[in-house]
């Protein structure tokens, strides 16, 4: 029996769906910080903060540089096309105890600082949800107190991404509800380059 292409995408869609949405992804327990460290460009971008991304004409590739400070400890620099041009940030991260998250514990403490105009805010959680080292999709938590913004990251060690990193990418937007603010973001890199180590 030959299925026509209506069928096979319903059935597709149907399996799909049947399946349990785990949130916490089981790469994240065992990331190789030391493999995972270095320069990153960050091609694709979905978050429910609204103004994160500056017009779509003044949209830029960002960057990412993580570093293994310490056990536990990571350095996170970001830099990112925003409404006010192009800004970076630093931030160090502590590994949480009971959960595999990284975190600051004070946004106003020492753990951030800000290098353009962004906004201070701290990390409730920095997580990847899954990675091979050439690529790798980061979820973000930012905020203060009560109020949390959620974002997630494409990562690439090259400025252009596959079809099957990009469908990752949109999957996890799918299970966090982020599809509607899901950007692929130009393959203009100078605001990435600003951060290149």
């Amino acid at each position: 029996m030959r299925l026509g292409l209506p069928v096979l995408l319903l059935v597709l869609v149907l399996a799909r769906g049947s399946q349990p949405q785990e949130w916490h992804s089981k790469e994240a327990h065992t990331v190789n910080w030391d493999k995972f460290s270095g320069f990153w460009y960050i091609l694709a971008v979905a978050s429910d903060a609204q103004g994160f991304l500056p017009a779509r004409d003044k949209r830029k590739l960002g960057a990412s540089v993580v570093r293994v400070k310490k056990t536990d400890q990571l350095k996170v620099v970001t830099a990112f096309s925003r409404p006010q041009g192009c800004q970076s940030q630093e931030v160090t991260l502590q590994r949480d105890r009971k959960k595999t998250v990284f975190r600051n514990t004070c946004a106003y403490g020492g753990g951030l600082v800000s290098t353009g105009s962004l906004p201070v805010r701290g990390v409730k959680a920095f997580r990847v949800l899954a990675t091979d080292y050439s690529y790798g999709l980061v979820y973000l938590q930012l905020g203060r107190v009560a109020i949390t913004h959620r974002t997630l990251l494409l990562l690439h060690r090259q400025n252009v991404s596959s079809f099957q990193n990009l469908r990752d990418f949109m999957d996890w937007c799918d299970i966090l509800a982020l599809t509607k603010t899901a950007v692929v973001l130009p393959k203009d890199a100078s605001c990435a380059y600003t951060i290149l180590p």
